[in-house]
């Protein structure tokens, strides 16, 4: 199975270089100088890295037969594919793909509170998509915090949200006055 391990984003310079959002866990290593890439659209591949390089936690590459910008703009939006490489003893790594359909369960009663409907790459972190009973969409930011339990195999998810994340739930949101601005020094 083909996955995503990054989209193309804008140009950066003239000489082709192409600013990477990276979707793998492990960039060092699937990002090399030499490594080829099955490209979706297929138009535009395969691609080769031939330069590549990080700077501040973003990472940079340029590919073969991608001389300038205008060429390095043609690439914009196209994702780099790899072959699945499946690792059968890695509890803590989940494709998107085995994700959907999970049934969301609330961490206190077991209460199903949704399905997963989808994946979300955020720049801060990932989200998970949650479809409600009552059918609304809902963001749940993907970390051990708040998404405890992954379990592929029993064909669950386990949350613990705060109050008013759900929509479900909207009643027992909290908003400090803070928050609010009621207190605010300054204010007469």
């Amino acid at each position: 199975m083909l996955l995503t391990v990054a989209r193309i984003g804008r140009p950066h310079g003239l000489r082709g270089e192409v600013a990477l959002d990276v979707r793998t866990d492990a960039p060092e290593t699937r990002f090399v100088v030499g490594a080829r890439f099955v490209t979706e659209p297929a138009g535009p591949g395969p691609l080769e890295i031939e330069g590549l390089r990080e700077a501040q936690g973003r990472w940079y590459a340029t590919f073969v037969r991608v001389p300038d910008r205008s060429a390095a703009e043609a690439l914009r939006g196209v994702a780099l594919l790899v072959e699945s490489d499946d690792d059968p003893d890695d509890d803590d790594g989940w494709y998107p793909h085995e994700l959907v359909g999970l049934r969301a369960e609330h961490a206190l009663d077991g209460r199903v509170l949704g399905e997963v409907i989808g994946l979300e790459h955020l720049p801060a972190h990932d989200v998970l998509v949650l479809r409600e009973p009552d059918g609304a969409r809902t963001l749940v930011p993907f970390v051990e915090a708040m998404v405890p339990v992954v379990d592929v195999a029993g064909g669950r998810v386990v949350l613990d949200p705060p109050g008013g994340l759900l929509a479900a739930d909207a009643e027992n949101l909290v908003v400090s006055d803070e928050t609010r601005g009621d207190d605010s020094p300054g204010r007469a």
